[in-house]
């Protein structure tokens, strides 16, 4: 089941919970109010993923090396 962070939309808290895709989103731990998703970090990548991940980075051309913003 993955897991996900949560920010309370009143009071601002920050938590994770472990939920389904389809399961509804939880309330807040500490006010019960509304909550909205957020990414605090990028998912983790693995395995044949990761190489693909990789190779894709290192194709796009470092900033002053040739890309759009420094000819």
């Amino acid at each position: 089941m993955p897991t996900y962070d949560y920010q309370c939309c009143g009071c601002g808290f920050v938590f994770e919970a472990a939920r389904s895709v389809t399961s509804p989103k939880p309330r807040c731990p500490r006010c019960r109010g509304t909550v909205k998703t957020v990414i605090l970090s990028p998912p983790a990548v693995h395995g044949s993923n990761a190489v693909g991940r990789e190779r894709a980075v290192r194709s796009v051309p470092e900033c002053g090396k040739g890309c759009r913003c420094c000819p």
